[in-house]
């Protein structure tokens, strides 16, 4: 009989540890399930250089929206002026003051949370400790004290054609969770879950313009490895992709393969932004169309969906530099006041979207962002910047609240934008 317990601890134990090891995420969280949220994109990739001047050159300027200064605690001047001639400052998102600012607002206006963006380099062990781990760790804490939803989203750009794979993001989600506590924050844990699980996002996922191919950079290994590993796993899993990542074509490769890891992982993400415009008849019927044959796909495959929904587009000052041919008209998709955003938030739900991704929240270089911007951009002959149609600082924050109490039918669903009035609130 000893020796059948001799026997019988040998076997049990290795489970044991297997159970004791899934340990390292928390099981509670306030917000287990996508489902009912609305998530934004957060870069947190502009930082004061040491010398404490940012975009010191108009000519080499990359952003095509200026933000609202006027609540943040610490500014750095750069060398552009505003209109009353003064030096026009800007934020650095390696300050903690930055970050709890901008949770707050996401509170302030009912912004569910965000999705930290993490390149591919940054998580080179190499590069752990700068800025961007930084920025992710003052976001774990501010997201905690202000109750907002965060998760990481793993960015593939950077990674090279040859001699990089996905080993390296394996690596860094334990350091992740080991080190900065990701998925068992210290006080309140709001780590964004899907099915119960902590949600780990890899973007960047079949489109023709990275040097990657799909199948040989460890894609499926690093799927497996996050939903499967008896430790740092546990998770689920949501794929960015492109727009026509179903049909495969327009700004998709052709690679069937794609589907293969879209249906190993349990959510999938289409980038959305610069597909869809106010200036095309009817685009909206276009947008409805794509997302109602896409959640059919993901029901059939047992799959989750999450539309891309964005405020308009401007890439003038970037195109400028990058493509000096082929200048970008200064907000090639137009605002139009909210208008177009509050159109694709409100299609999407009517298409049946039970959760939303925002791009972005704070992305400026493509005029993208919903977090407080500036009608008083520096003024320039060169560089060119979008403004806010006379709307108050905060407006895509307060459109953003309310699209989603719309998607939680807390107000009713409604194609007209709503009218602020006299408030600014």
């Amino acid at each position: 009989m000893n020796q059948l317990k001799f026997i019988l601890l040998i076997l049990v134990l290795p489970l044991c540890n297997t159970l004791l090891a899934g340990n390292k995420h928390s099981k509670t969280t306030m917000f287990p399930a996508y489902k009912g949220l609305v998530m934004a994109g957060y870069q947190g990739w502009f930082r004061s250089p040491k010398e404490g001047v940012i975009y010191p050159d108009e000519n080499k300027i990359r952003i095509d929206m200026w933000p609202d200064l006027s609540e943040y605690e610490k500014t750095y001047p750069t060398g552009l002026k505003l209109a009353d001639g003064s030096t026009a400052r800007f934020f650095s998102s390696d300050d903690k003051s930055t970050i709890d600012l901008h949770f707050k607002w996401m509170k302030q206006y009912g912004v569910d949370g965000v999705f930290m963006q993490r390149f591919f380099n940054a998580a080179k062990p190499q590069a752990r400790h700068s800025g961007g781990t930084n920025v992710l760790r003052n976001a774990l804490q501010a997201a905690s004290k202000q109750e907002r939803a965060i998760g990481v989203m793993y960015d593939l750009s950077g990674l090279k054609a040859t001699g990089e794979d996905c080993s390296v993001l394996m690596d860094d989600w334990k350091y992740l969770v080991d080190s900065l506590h990701v998925t068992n924050q210290t006080g309140k844990q709001t780590y964004v879950f899907h099915n119960g699980k902590p949600l780990v996002t890899i973007w960047g996922i079949g489109f023709p313009d990275r040097p990657y191919n799909i199948r040989n950079i460890g894609l499926a290994r690093l799927i497996d490895f996050l939903q499967n590993d008896p430790e740092y796993g546990g998770c689920s899993v949501m794929l960015g992709v492109p727009t026509f990542w179903r049909d495969l074509n327009a700004d998709c490769n052709p690679d069937p393969y794609l589907h293969e890891l879209i249906i190993q992982a349990d959510l999938v993400l289409p980038w959305m932004v610069q597909r869809f415009s106010p200036l095309l008849h009817n685009d909206m019927d276009r947008y409805r169309d794509v997302i109602l044959a896409d959640i059919q796909w993901c029901k059939e495959n047992g799959i989750a969906y999450v539309p891309c929904v964005c405020p308009g587009f401007s890439w003038h000052n970037l195109s400028r530099l990058s493509f000096p041919d082929d200048v970008k008209p200064v907000g090639s998709i137009p605002r139009q006041g909210g208008r177009f955003y509050w159109q694709q938030i409100y299609t999407a739900i009517n298409a049946g979207a039970e959760m939303l991704y925002v791009a972005m929240f704070d992305e400026v270089n493509e005029g993208t962002a919903i977090f407080k911007c500036s009608d008083n951009p520096p003024v320039s002959e060169i560089a060119k910047f979008v403004n806010m149609d006379g709307k108050p600082s905060d407006h895509y924050l307060w459109l953003t609240g309310l699209g989603a109490k719309m998607l939680r039918k807390e107000i009713p669903l409604s194609f007209q934008m709503p009218d602020r009035g006299s408030t600014n609130k």
